[in-house]
């Protein structure tokens, strides 16, 4: 084998683990990584405009697909840029290989400007981190990173690689095929059949809570179909978590709600059961510190935790339905809901997008004002696939839709998002442009941040005027219609239910990126 740069030498080992593409906001320090692409036709780059558009990309590519995609970012800063949507990354468990350019292994102790404290930075979003020693480190480094992604049900694995290193020709031929540990398979649960039927035999009052993630978590649509049949055994119910990763919806399929975001509700679910079972998903907590409420939703005493997150876990609920001699799944027909014509709201925007949604969408949602009434909206969809807010980072949405757009070319991908958080990665708008991405946007324009509003008036109080001022997006209000040409995507605005409706068709009726502006 011809000898090879460092960077040559990482791609051709990360190409041959399976990691395909990489979502790149390069700088100074990543530019032998740059020119170590030029001959791999087998490594797909996405410029993102700014690092939490390539680590959201990454996140909904791998959320699609179960296999890492790579981010490329600069230093300590640029990698921090991206940090809010590894976190819900994390929360994710998505795989994730971020590759960091860094200063000169002879530069670094003179503080230049950009120099910091990467390893610090990575940690609390990576379950595994690594800087390159030396030349002879990088192919090792590069086997061990894309393992470490697959590790633990799916993590982020950061790799640093100091600028010197990639431009370093290695010393002898690089044999990729033999470097590295083999990746990790996929983890399956381990249930105990007979004590899992024991206790649930047992339980007069059973609540499942369901977690999301890949085809084969409880979520896919084999494992609700699975859960359907022993909640029908036992006489329980079943909500999916209140933001899962990925789960599958519409026809033909149970339609589980939602566990409510606010303590009250979520405890009128929660509080009539002696037995809470967790299929893939966390004990239940508040989603913040709220006086009056304890953090924890549910006593350990009262837990029974069939399986851990990112695990594998539908074959193990089939043989538990079988152990419960469950009955075969019906699926039930669900009535489409109306549109009410006149003004829109987030009932008629979802009604309006569950009766358009093709078959075999990707939903990315982001937002409070539309997320939970398209939920219950969309058992009567046709099938299709959700992506929620993992970690309440916000600025997913757009990314998420993106990499799920990059990761299943052959589907629709919507993305359900408010305008507040939507802000926060707009420039995700020219990637969906710049790789004609089959992605449909769809913005709620009420023009204030409507969950801070909420959260202030739990008390009962008014709005004050610095509240009022503080959560107001008005005065000027955001052109969305005008933003979206301005990134190069098509745009139009809708304000009824009836124009909302005949936007959706013509969107989907055409291929390539479409915004509509849902004024509120």
């Amino acid at each position: 084998m011809a000898r090879m740069t460092g960077a040559q030498a990482l791609w051709a080992v990360l190409a041959a683990k399976g990691v395909d593409t990489c979502f790149a906001n390069p700088g100074t320090t990543e530019l032998d990584m740059v020119r170590g692409l030029e001959l791999r036709s087998d490594v797909r780059c996405v410029l993102g405009l700014q690092e939490n558009i390539c680590t959201g990309g990454a996140d909904g590519y791998g959320r699609m697909t179960g296999r890492a995609a790579a981010t490329l970012l600069h230093l300590g800063p640029g990698f921090a840029n991206g940090i809010a949507n590894l976190h819900n990354a994390r929360r994710a468990h998505t795989p994730i290989v971020n590759v960091i350019g860094d200063h000169t292994s002879w530069h670094l102790k003179y503080d230049a400007p950009l120099t910091s404290d990467i390893e610090s930075l990575a940690r609390p979003v990576s379950g595994w981190v690594h800087r390159i020693a030396d030349p002879g480190d990088v192919v090792p480094a590069a086997c061990a990173a894309v393992a470490g992604s697959r590790a633990r049900g799916g993590q982020g694995a950061t790799l640093i690689f100091p600028a010197d290193f990639q431009a370093e020709l290695q010393d002898a031929p690089v044999d990729i095929a033999e470097a590295g540990e083999p990746l990790a398979e996929e983890a399956s649960a381990s249930i105990d059949l007979a004590a899992a039927v024991s206790r649930l035999r047992a339980a007069s009052h059973i609540v499942f809570l369901l977690g999301g993630g890949g085809e084969h978590s409880a979520l896919g649509a084999r494992g609700q179909c699975e859960v359907a049949r022993i909640c029908e055994a036992l006489g329980a119910t079943a909500y999916a978590e209140t933001f899962p990763s990925r789960s599958e919806r519409g026809q033909g399929l149970p339609a589980f709600g939602r566990l409510p975001y606010f303590p009250e509700p979520a405890r009128d679910v929660l509080d009539r059961a002696d037995l809470v079972v967790l299929i893939g998903a966390s004990a239940p907590i508040t989603y913040f510190g709220y006086a009056g409420h304890p953090s924890a939703l549910v006593e350990t005493e009262r837990l029974l935790v069939l399986s851990r997150p990112g695990e594998a876990v539908a074959m193990q609920l089939e043989q538990l339905a079988d152990a419960l001699q469950a009955p075969a799944y019906r699926a039930q027909s669900v009535a489409l809901p109306e549109v009410a014509p006149g003004p829109l709201t987030p009932a008629s925007i979802s009604a309006a997008l569950a009766r358009t949604l093709p078959k075999g969408a990707i939903v990315s949602v982001e937002g409070g004002t539309c997320g939970y009434p398209f939920y219950a909206a969309s058992a009567a969809a046709e099938a299709h696939t959700t992506l929620t807010n993992t970690g309440g980072a916000i600025g997913q949405g757009l990314p998420v839709a993106m990499g799920a757009a990059i990761a299943c070319p052959e589907r629709t991908v919507v993305g359900l998002l408010s305008d507040g958080s939507t802000q926060y990665t707009v420039q995700a708008l020219w990637t969906i442009a710049h790789e004609n991405l089959d992605v449909v946007v769809l913005i709620a324009a009420n023009h204030q941040y409507g969950i801070l509003r909420n959260e202030l008036r739990r008390d009962g109080k008014p709005l004050g005027a610095r509240a009022e001022t503080l959560t107001s997006l008005a005065n000027p209000c955001i052109d969305w219609v005008g933003l979206a040409r301005a990134y190069g995507v098509e745009a139009s605005r809708a304000q009824t239910g009836e124009e909302l409706v005949a936007r959706l068709d013509h969107a989907f009726s055409r291929r390539g990126p479409f915004l509509i502006e849902m004024s509120l």
